[in-house]
Parts: structure tokens; sequence; C-alpha cells
């Protein structure tokens, strides 16, 4: 189960973590002292106090995060970790940070050998975020870890049980969780005045690419196969490497499920969290349209589609018969519409729209259904490290909302396959698996390079 690459040590898994946990270690309370038992003044929180981080990943995504939990006041990072070791990468994390050269590592497993770290911020491309979560969480690490959460569905699945088993706190970047406008959107929602809901709608974002980028030559400084990890490896393309370049691996099939896992995951987080389906789903899903080829991308130029065949809807039903339509009508990014028989609600980040004006500024306090919330994400991660509580977007909510991402892309890949439309899959959410395809069954997961699989359930 241990990744194997050129740059790191031959430590067997068992091996490795027995140097990690010790024997008999403790996981369900993160290494923090409380400042009195140690005495003394110091200016800001003690050093007791703070919560320990290392960064795995050290991007535009870790850049934000990093930075974000820096300003908490009682959070300090001691490592970070990247594939590739270029200075003016290394140092510029490192230097943010507060971290020692000595303290960066090509190896992300040696970050999570250090007994002195509490917690990972994982802002590594997608198709890394299961291991190297389910690996930190068994190093007794809790966890950020940027959304989408996962490449697949099974990958989900295995999360949700590794942060269970080894009672760890993980956190999704899905910060419109933590956003009073959208908290009060879904609470609308949730306590009926809209009305029964009907209908929601969201936008049809584009799924991945197939990557057919030719080889370049691979930088010294960086462990491409480690980069590549539980994917077949492929040539080295400074295209796929970055996401913010085109198409970047955002775009990319391998390492992303494309712009409806990435835009995607905040609409159709904020689709469950409106209609209290944290821990459930749709009922099942298909696409009309015309049946449309897989996208390819032969070089840089040709890709950066944003969103999805203005001919193709991607359609789900939710329990209660509630109809979900994913389309290129004029829904803006990062929420939806919900429709009711009483009225309706439209959110997103830059708009927020209602039937009835004195629902923006209602107490909220009164409502019989409450909806957590947290007024900053960052913060109410750091707080559920030491209380040992579920932040707002739990790992089983990331699995949750990811999957729905997942179902939209696998009703798109079936029927590119089978050059059919409007054939409904049935999605049985407790079993998260479909009921009537064998061949989308077969999309819950991907192939997985030897010494990188998943660990058993």
């Amino acid at each position: 189960m241990t990744p194997k690459t050129p740059n790191t040590s031959k430590t067997s898994r068992r091996e490795f973590l027995k140097t990690t946990l010790g024997a008999g270690a403790a996981l369900a309370a993160p290494a923090i002292v409380p400042a009195r038992v140690l005495g003394g003044r110091q200016r800001g929180p003690a050093p007791s106090d703070r919560v320990i981080f290392g960064a795995i990943g050290t991007g535009s995504r870790s850049f934000s995060d990093t930075g974000a939990l820096m300003r908490l006041g009682d959070v300090a990072f001691a490592a970070v970790a990247d594939v590739d070791l270029a200075r003016a990468r290394r140092d510029a994390a490192a230097d943010r940070l507060g971290v020692a050269e000595s303290s960066v590592y090509q190896d992300y497993r040696r970050l999570l050998d250090r007994r002195d770290i509490d917690a990972v911020v994982i802002a590594s491309p997608d198709h890394w975020h299961a291991l190297h979560a389910i690996h930190a969480a068994e190093a007794g690490k809790d966890v950020y870890v940027e959304k989408a959460m996962t490449l697949t569905v099974r990958e989900g699945r295995a999360m949700v049980n590794a942060v269970r088993r080894h009672g760890r706190v993980l956190q999704v970047g899905s910060q419109q969780r933590s956003d009073a406008r959208f908290h009060r959107a879904c609470m609308l929602v949730r306590n009926g005045y809209i009305g029964t809901v009907t209908k929601v709608v969201g936008v049809n974002f584009a799924g991945a690419w197939e990557s057919r980028l030719p080889a370049e030559p691979i930088p010294a400084t960086l462990d491409w196969d480690m980069w590549m990890g539980p994917v077949d490896p492929k040539p080295f393309n400074e295209n796929i490497r970055t996401s913010r370049s085109r198409p970047g691996w955002l775009s990319i099939k391998d390492f992303c499920g494309g712009e409806i896992c990435g835009w995607g995951a905040h609409d159709l987080d904020q689709v469950q969290w409106a209609l209290g389906m944290d821990e459930s789903g749709p009922v099942d899903v298909w696409v009309e349209g015309q049946p449309f080829a897989p996208w390819i991308a032969v070089d840089a130029s040709r890709v950066g589609r944003f969103f999805g065949p203005q001919e193709t809807v991607i359609h789900m039903t939710y329990p209660g018969n509630i109809a979900l339509e994913l389309s290129e009508m004029a829904v803006p990014n990062g929420g939806a519409l919900f429709i009711g028989d009483k009225g309706q609600v439209r959110i997103d980040r830059d708009r927020f729209e209602v039937s009835q004006p004195e629902w923006l500024t209602m107490p909220l306090d009164t409502m019989p259904v409450q909806l957590y919330t947290a007024s900053n994400h960052y913060r109410n991660f750091v707080d559920c490290i030491k209380t040992r509580a579920k932040p707002v977007a739990d790992v089983e909510i990331g699995h949750r909302s990811a999957t729905v991402c997942h179902l939209g892309n696998i009703a798109r890949w079936v029927s590119q396959q089978t050059q059919t439309v409007g054939e409904k899959l049935t999605w049985d959410s407790k079993r998260e698996a479909f009921t009537n395809s064998a061949l989308a069954n077969s999309m819950l997961e991907r192939p997985r390079r030897k010494g990188y699989e998943l660990p058993n359930a």
C-alpha cells in the first residue's frame, strides 16, 4: 500500500506506521497542552496552545489555505512537502510559513512521520487527495483537504472510513458552508419558506479532457513518477502539472473530474445542504440531448472549456421527487436556484435573490430547523481540532457532495460509450452503487498503480 518512488526509502507500510505512531500512540486527540500546565507569560497564544501544521502541496490553493490558517494566530507550520523541489517554489513556501529548509520534503511521508505535527493541509492535485488524507489519518493527523475531495466515489468512502477509524477531524475546503448568505439560503429552504421544493437548477459544468499532450523534458527538481502517484504514468508536459495553465490537471480526466467537480463541488454541495442530503443523495441520474464525443487535449490552445455542451442537460432526482437540472440557463457559479410551490431562492457568490424581501433580514434563531454554521471556515477547523467536534464540512459531507459531481460525470461517460440519451441510472445511496448498470458501477473507481491501492474497508 505504500507508494514506491525512486526518491523514497524502502520502508514498509507497517514500519512506517510504527515509526509514525509509536507503540500504543493515542489517536483521539492532538498533541496540544494547555498553557496553564506549562505556566509562564507569553505574548499571544502560548506555543503549547498552537496547532502545528504541515502542508502537502505548495501551489496556489495551498498559498490561500495556509495563509488563512496563519492569520488565526494559534497556528504554526513546521514542515512542507512537495514533489517539486525547485528552489523558487520551495523557498517561497518555506519563507512564508517560517519553515526551516531542513523541514521541506519531497516525500510527504517524511512530513507525516513527524510527531510534532498535529494536522495537515492537503492542496495536492485531486488524484492524490485520498491517499494523502488516508495516510495522514493513519499517522494521527487531522486533515484540511481541498475540494473536490475525491477523484472517485470509492475514494470518498475509503477516506470516511479512515477518518472515523482513527478518530480524526477532516474539514473539506467547501468554504461556502461557512458563509452567512449561503447559510441563510439553505435555512430558508430547509424551513419551508419556499414551500415544497419541486425543482433545483444548477450549471452544467464541463467534464474532463483526455490528455494526449506531447512529452517534454522533466525538470531535474521534479519527481514526476511521484506526482503521477496512483495514475498510470503519462509523459511530462508543463500544461499538465500546473492547474493555472491550459489545460492543467484540473481539466484532465486522469487527475480530476473537470469543472463539474471543481466549481460544481460548490454548487452541488449547496444543493445537498439545502435539501438535507448531507448523508445521502439523489436516487437517479441521466443525460438528455445529443450524445457527445470525449474531449481530447492534443495541445494547450484547444482546452479551457468551462461549461458543458449547450445541447446536453444532466438530470437527477432527489427523494420527494425533487428534480435537479444542470443546464445552460443563467444560473451563476457557486450556488443554485431553488424553486418551491410558494417561492424561490437563488444564491451564488455574487447574488442572493429571494421571493420575499423580508427573508433577507428575518432572524434565523427562531426557525425550527437549525443548520450548523461557522463564521470562518479555517477557525472552525482549528477549533474542532481542539474540541474533537465535527467541522461544518465534515468528511462524510465532502464525500457525499463529491459523489453527486461524480454521478454527473458517470452519466456523461455512459452516454458517450453507449451513444444513448435519456436512460436513467438508478442510484442506491446506502449501498453507493447503481442498481441497473454494470457499466456505471465500473466507473465508481479507477485502475490504480501497484503500490498506490486504497486500503481495505
